[in-house]
């Protein structure tokens, strides 16, 4: 049955309600549209039920119904009614989003131009084109692109949501995840979507690829994106890299196309520690576990011996003596307890984790041991020859960083200016590692700010001065200039030390 929608809203059918209406006959109207009844529909609309009541438990209207059942003719029917095609349902999501999940390009046609927004969303951030993309409808997808639909949006969720860092998808990352292989190459190929856009956690779509259960589709996926430069990384849940969840899904295909990469980092690990040699021997995937000694994986990652002898597995132990792995591995003691106040849980975790060493340097680059920004490359926590410390990241050709290495260097001695430990190049980056200090200068003042000044208060504040002006002073006289001298950049020890 075929019904015309009038441009006019006056020209739209006139219901006869004789003052017959009841509740009922609302409630009758979402039952005919959920079976498809369209003459049921019809003499209802007719009777004058009200074609956007919504059911008290989750708001479904007449129209969302309609749509849900992919019915263009009751959809046509009830819009030429007057349907109001952007009502919400608890969730936020109008008749046009769900057409978006059922693909159905008719109903999509119908509603278009009754929609202000191609790009409305629910309370969840899900747009039409996004619902198109997680439910894998090509057709849909396809015309809602070409009606203006932003292919890289991202998902935009609740407050209290997006503060413990959910949401922030875009529809690459649900078709990833939903491992639909034709979208993903459309989105790709034809429509621009940004690879390496991430969301509010920090993942990118290959990270949503790997949480598919079927490993041929999550291949071909891969494969999509790794062709397209994809950031190989990227770390998702519990800091795990793509190639740990490689790993996690036993798939040696996969890991193999992963260890092609030229940026792969082999050794990295997740937030218990774990490498993916370590966690393919715990997995018994001695195929795995080889492929990553042979690409160069280092077994000083925790007692590979130990965990081997406990899966019976004397070949895998075989294989990995004569690839480095020790008898004597200590892990650190447990009650082991760091010097600062300030940055010690996050010293605790760091001195627990295996992390593979940069030279005698141990670090993790992740927000968790973040001290600070920089203009180049920020500040993180750091053990350098067991020594707890502040690490300066430059990148490897920096002369800002080289000259402050050499402006160190030549101060050993000096204390002044803030101790230096040491110095490590490692791929690409300069790490320059310096006494961890508590406070700022600038934080200290503001936490005695307003309290009465006493003696030692004075004989504090002289303390500072003198040694700040030594300190700049002595720079001057190796040829430098602070250029950013400000309390901030005041650095406060145990034993007070200023630079």
């Amino acid at each position: 049955m075929e019904t015309k929608s009038p441009n006019n809203p006056q020209e739209r059918p006139t219901p006869c309600t004789n003052g017959r209406v009841s509740e009922e006959d609302n409630h009758l109207l979402i039952k005919a549209t959920k079976k498809d009844d369209i003459e049921l529909v019809q003499q209802l609309l007719k009777k004058g039920a009200d074609v956007n009541f919504q059911d008290e438990e989750w708001g479904w209207s007449p129209l969302h119904n309609a749509v849900q059942s992919g019915n263009e003719d009751i959809v046509d029917l009830l819009l030429n009614y007057g349907a109001e095609p952007c009502l919400r349902k608890r969730n936020g999501a109008t008749p046009f989003i769900v057409a978006g999940i059922t693909g159905n390009v008719k109903v999509l046609k119908l509603l278009l131009p009754k929609v202000a927004d191609v790009n409305e969303c629910d309370v969840h951030g899900f747009t039409a084109f996004m619902e198109a993309s997680a439910y894998g409808r090509v057709k849909a997808l396809r015309f809602l692109y070409k009606n203006g639909a932003k292919v890289n949006l991202h998902r935009k969720t609740k407050q209290d949501q997006e503060k413990i860092r959910k949401g922030g998808a875009t529809a690459l990352m649900d078709a990833a995840e939903e491992g639909h292989v034709d979208v993903v190459r459309i989105l790709l190929h034809e429509m621009g979507a940004d690879v390496n856009a991430r969301d509010n956690m920090g993942r990118n779509a290959l990270t949503y690829a790997l949480l598919n259960s079927d490993n041929e589709k999550v291949k071909a996926i891969t494969r999509l994106l790794l062709d397209c430069k994809v950031d190989v990384s990227v770390r998702g849940e519990g800091k795990k890299t793509p190639l740990i969840l490689a790993v996690e899904k036993k798939n040696l295909g996969l890991v193999q196309m992963l260890l092609e990469q030229k940026h792969i980092e082999i050794n990295d690990t997740d937030n218990e520690g774990k490498t993916a040699l370590h966690l393919a021997v715990e997995l018994k995937l001695k195929e795995i576990a080889q492929l990553l000694c042979h690409k160069g994986a280092r077994t000083d990652c925790g007692d590979l011996l130990a965990i081997a002898r406990r899966n019976y597995d004397r070949d895998l132990a075989k294989f990995l003596r004569q690839h480095g792995a020790v008898e004597d591995f200590h892990p650190p003691a447990q009650d082991w307890k760091p010097q600062s106040s300030r940055w010690g849980e996050a010293l605790k975790h760091l001195h627990r984790i295996y992390r593979p060493m940069i030279g005698k340097l141990k670090i993790f680059i992740d927000e968790e041991y973040k001290i600070a920004d920089t203009s180049e490359g920020g500040i993180y926590l750091g053990f350098y020859e067991d020594q707890e410390v502040a690490v300066k990241l430059f990148y490897e050709g920096s002369t800002h960083g080289q000259n402050e290495v050499s402006l160190l260097q030549s101060n050993r001695i000096n204390s002044n200016v803030v101790t230096f430990y040491g110095s490590e190049n490692y791929k690409g980056s300069l790490y320059v590692c310096l006494a961890l200090c508590e406070h700022t200068l600038e934080e200290h003042l503001a936490d005695h700010r307003g309290e009465a000044v006493q003696n030692k208060e004075d004989e504090f504040a002289r303390n500072v001065l003198s040694s700040l002006f030594k300190a700049v002073e002595e720079l001057h006289l190796s040829g430098y200039t602070h250029q950013d001298l400000q309390p901030q950049n005041m650095l406060i020890g145990k034993s007070p030390v200023f630079s």
